[in-house]
């Protein structure tokens, strides 16, 4: 069983990292066969059931590394940067009996929660931060998903240069994991515009990839095989896989 789980996470590494073996691998469907046959194991026994370490203040990278597609250089963004996100609205809309609207004065105002977490990366660096904001889990409860809700897809505002959207997506228990969070700050301050101000999702039990980043609109779901790719995420799309625990 462990020795199934390293090479789960070991291939997926390969399948992620920017190299030729890398780039081999994503073409090769047997490897592809192989993970996807130890990925309901791993979303069975890691990640999502325990919690992620938490460290100590002493511990933050305080220069916290910027990852993912360029910050967002459109019109609405840079009107949003213009006002201090006044007016940003976080959608909260799909397979629920409630929709919402939050503006970020409203998400600051619902309990606050902090946790000192590592991000993994896939390109094979990690930093821990301070992160705080708002447990996803209370913001999916005040929208009650529906009984075929599945899965929550989070859409942002970055696009690559072919103009594709990111996004990514979660199942309900990993969405209502304690320590998935909507960040609103980082050691300390406000995110800014290139670590995903004004909302970005943290997810410690997970690769860095399915931390989204300038989060617009939350979607439940009950499938996510007619959003873009069908995989459940950009990356996923290209050949990533969809569980990324670690």
């Amino acid at each position: 069983m462990k020795r199934r789980l390293f090479l789960a996470s070991t291939i997926s590494s390969a399948l992620a990292a920017c190299s030729p073996i890398g780039t081999a691998l994503n073409n090769n469907d047997a490897f592809h066969h192989l993970i996807g046959s130890a990925q309901g194991l791993n979303h069975l026994l890691i990640g999502t059931r325990g919690l992620a370490r938490e460290y100590p203040l002493s511990a933050i990278d305080r220069n916290f590394r910027v990852n993912g597609l360029p910050t967002p250089d459109d019109a609405t963004y840079e009107s949003y940067v213009a006002d201090r996100f006044a007016s940003y609205r976080l959608v909260v809309d799909g397979a629920v009996e409630r929709k919402h609207a939050y503006s970020l004065p409203a998400l600051r105002a619902m309990p606050q929660v902090t946790q000192i977490t590592r991000h993994d990366c896939v390109e094979g660096w990690s930093a821990i931060g301070e992160w705080s904001g708002v447990r996803l889990s209370d913001v999916l409860a005040a929208a009650h998903p529906r009984a075929d809700a599945r899965y929550v897809v989070f859409h942002c505002m970055d696009r690559d240069d072919q103009g594709t959207p990111y996004y990514e997506s979660l199942d309900l228990k990993e969405a209502y994991h304690p320590q998935t969070l909507l960040s609103l700050r980082l050691n300390g301050s406000d995110l800014d515009p290139d670590h995903g101000a004004p909302v970005r999702l943290r997810v410690p039990t997970q690769l860095g990839y399915k931390s989204a980043k300038w989060v617009k609109r939350i979607e439940v779901v009950g499938s996510f095989s007619n959003l873009y790719g069908g995989k459940g995420g950009y990356w996923e799309d290209q050949g990533y896989e969809w569980y990324a625990g670690i």
